[in-house]
């Protein structure tokens, strides 16, 4: 007779087999899903153990660990060393490239969020992962206020750093006042109340 773990091994699996043949044929239910706390966490853990490992001694942030210190470019060229920059208020950071239309759609509604946020509330910044020329070329055709950095693409990218060993994007990170890592998101937001709602941790 099966033991009780094999039994309950066995519908886990099955469980998951059929969630994944639902999402298979029903891809609205995996936007949906995604659009969720659990839903991003399963993401998050499917993209996981796909992703590569990170180069020996590159520390990757986990939700609750604090942002490893990175000393990254804005779009200028003005050197910015994170998480330091971002102290004292939550921060809502949104990764993101030229080529990303994805990344590209959102980005207006993230530039209303900020405006929205004044001086106080969550401050907006992203960090493109592309060449200066290009992330600026495409923020002044958006018309992007809120601050910009850039990184390498690559193993070791603040993408990498903040949490996505897998390179999605947009990937966005909520970080807190202490520079701790609140909460993550894969994939767009849909509008400026997706974002709002997100934020609240």
């Amino acid at each position: 007779m099966p033991s009780n773990k094999a039994i309950i091994g066995v519908a886990l699996l099955a469980a998951l087999a059929g969630a994944a043949a639902s999402l298979y044929f029903e891809p609205s239910i995996a936007q949906r899903l995604a659009g969720t706390e659990l839903g991003q966490r399963m993401l998050g853990a499917v993209l996981q153990t796909r992703a590569p490992a990170p180069p020996h001694g590159v520390i990757v942030a986990e939700r609750g660990d604090i942002v490893p210190a990175m000393r990254l470019l804005t779009v200028d060229g003005a050197a910015t060393g994170i998480p330091k920059a971002w102290a004292g208020r939550t921060t809502l950071v949104n990764l993101w490239a030229s080529w990303c239309a994805p990344c590209l759609k959102e980005m207006p509604e993230l530039e209303a969020f900020a405006r929205e946020q004044g001086a106080n509330g969550t401050q907006v910044v992203g960090i493109a992962l592309d060449d200066a020329a290009s992330a600026q070329a495409m923020l002044q055709r958006l018309r992007i206020a809120y601050p910009n950095l850039v990184d390498a693409p690559g193993p070791a990218d603040a993408g990498v750093r903040l949490g996505n060993p897998a390179g999605v994007l947009p990937y966005t990170v909520l970080v807190s006042a202490e520079g701790r890592v609140l909460k993550t998101r894969i994939g767009p937001f849909e509008s400026r109340q997706d974002i709002a709602d997100w934020t609240q941790h």
